[in-house]
C-alpha cells in the first residue's frame, strides 16, 4: 500500500492526468510505428496523402490508408470515402458518422504522416517551364522556385495567375510577393495547379488550322507553343491533332524552316523539346483529327492554360 502523502497522491494525480491529456492522434501514430503527425491542423487532404487511422479499443479498424488518384481511401465497415480537400477534422467526423452503425461511442483519430504530391505545370517566363511534383502543402513561391525562378523582366514583376482544376483563376502580385515581402498573397496550389507568369514583351505570331480561334495572335517573349494554342482556343469542336502540330519560322533572310511537335509528350511527361520558344512572325498549323483519349486529356489541360493565359 503507497504511504498516505499527500505529494505523492498529488504526484500520481497528475501523472495520471497528464497521460489522460496525450491526444489519440499521438497514441495512434506511435502504435503504428509512424513518429510524428506532418502536417498542421489547417492542411487539406491531397491524393497521396498517408493517414494513420485509429479506433480506440478497436486494433482492426487502427492501419494506415493512402489516399488514393480519385480523392478516396477505402475504409474497413465505412468502405469508400472521399477525402480529398477536407482537413483532418472533417474526416474525423465521416468515420465516426460511418462506424457510429456498428461502434456505440466510436473514439477516431487521424493523423496525417506522410504528405503526397501535386503535379504542378508552371508556364511562362520562369527559367525552366514544365511540369513539377511538389508536397501538397506547396505555395506558389515554392512552384516557381522548381522552375528556378522567374526569367529576365523589364520594370515591376508581372502578375501570375493561378488555377486549381476548374476553380476560378486567381491572379498573384508577384511584385507584392517577391519584392515586398507579402507573404498574405502567397497561392497555395493543388492537385493539377497550373500557373502561368507573363513576359515582359509581347510578339506576333499566326496560329492557323484546327483551333476556335485562328489568325494573328499575340504572345509574350519567351512563351512556348502550348501557350499559343492555349489562347487559339482548343475546345472539343477544334478537334486537333496536337501530336502533329507544324511550327514554321521565318528567318531574317526570308527562308523559312518547318518542325513538326508532339504537344502531347510535353505536357504529359515534361519534355520542353516537343514544346518550343515561339519566336517573332512563327506560324503555327495545328492539323486536325479524330478524338481520342490522350488528344481529350491533353484538351482538358489545355482548357485550363487558357483560363489563365486567356482571361477575357
Amino acid at each position: 500500500m503507497p504511504p498516505l502523502d499527500p505529494l505523492y497522491n498529488a504526484s500520481v494525480t497528475k501523472r495520471k492526468a497528464g497521460i489522460a491529456a496525450i491526444p489519440l492522434a499521438a497514441i495512434c501514430t506511435a502504435a503504428l510505428g509512424l513518429g510524428t503527425a506532418l502536417a498542421a491542423p489547417s492542411h487539406l487532404i491531397h491524393p497521396g496523402d498517408q493517414l494513420a487511422i485509429a479506433v480506440l479499443g478497436e486494433q482492426s479498424l487502427t492501419q494506415t490508408v493512402t489516399v488514393a488518384p480519385d480523392g478516396t481511401i477505402a475504409y474497413p465497415l465505412v468502405g469508400g470515402v472521399h477525402v480529398v480537400g477536407e482537413t483532418v477534422d472533417q474526416v474525423t467526423q465521416q468515420l465516426k458518422t460511418g462506424l457510429r452503425k456498428y461502434l456505440k461511442d466510436p473514439q477516431v483519430s487521424i493523423a496525417v504522416t506522410a504528405e503526397g504530391n501535386d503535379n504542378v505545370l508552371v508556364l511562362g517566363n520562369v527559367k525552366t517551364p514544365g511540369k513539377y511534383s511538389l508536397p501538397g502543402s506547396s505555395k506558389l513561391t515554392d512552384a516557381i522556385a522548381a522552375a528556378g525562378g522567374l526569367g529576365a523582366t523589364n520594370g515591376d514583376y508581372p502578375v501570375a495567375r493561378v488555377a486549381i482544376g476548374n476553380d476560378p483563376v486567381r491572379n498573384v502580385s508577384l511584385q507584392k510577393l517577391l519584392r515586398e515581402g507579402d507573404l498574405s498573397v502567397n497561392a497555395p496550389l493543388g492537385t493539377n495547379t497550373v500557373v502561368y507568369i507573363p513576359g515582359p514583351t509581347p510578339i506576333q505570331v499566326q496560329v492557323l488550322g484546327a483551333v476556335d480561334r485562328p489568325g494573328d495572335l499575340e504572345v509574350s517573349q519567351g512563351d512556348r507553343l502550348a501557350i499559343a494554342i492555349a489562347k487559339a482556343g482548343n475546345s472539343s469542336n477544334a478537334h486537333a491533332d496536337l501530336s502533329r502540330i507544324h511550327v514554321t519560322h521565318v528567318a531574317a533572310d526570308g527562308s523559312t524552316k518547318t518542325a513538326t511537335y508532339d504537344l502531347y509528350r510535353e505536357l504529359n511527361n515534361g519534355d520542353l523539346s516537343a514544346d518550343p520558344v515561339l519566336q517573332k512572325g512563327d506560324i503555327v498549323y495545328v492539323p486536325q483529327s479524330k478524338s481520342t483519349d490522350r488528344t481529350n486529356i491533353l484538351g482538358s489541360i489545355l482548357s485550363t492554360v487558357g483560363r489563365i493565359v486567356w482571361p477575357f
